[in-house]
């Protein structure tokens, strides 16, 4: 069975990315409990110091948009918002399986 995928990449103020990466931390383990969310994975690069990537597997695509409705997700935009200056969807992804994903 196939599974929707983001990856996407939020662009942030000078010297914000460790706060955009504890927000979006905070967005993982909000979703510890969602079991339609199979991975969510925050990350960064050297080479880009106002970038920080977002990963994310969920079951369907309807379990992703219902999540961003979600009071929690909600606050955490919220907060991320004011330091963000731009975002990138790199891709959407069908992910046919591999390590990590329940099948």
């Amino acid at each position: 069975m196939s599974k929707f995928s983001i990856f996407g990449k939020f662009i942030v103020r000078e010297g914000q990315q460790d706060k955009l990466v504890e927000i979006l931390l905070e967005a993982a383990e909000s979703l510890n409990n969602l079991e339609e969310c199979e991975i969510y994975l925050v990350s960064t690069s050297d080479n880009e110091p106002n970038c920080v990537y977002v990963y994310e597997v969920w079951s369907n695509e309807n379990a992703h948009q219902a999540s961003l409705s979600l009071e929690s997700t909600q606050a955490l935009i919220s907060r991320a918002k004011p330091i963000i200056t731009g975002m990138e969807r790199i891709s959407t992804l069908e992910t046919k399986g591999g390590k990590g994903i329940l099948s």
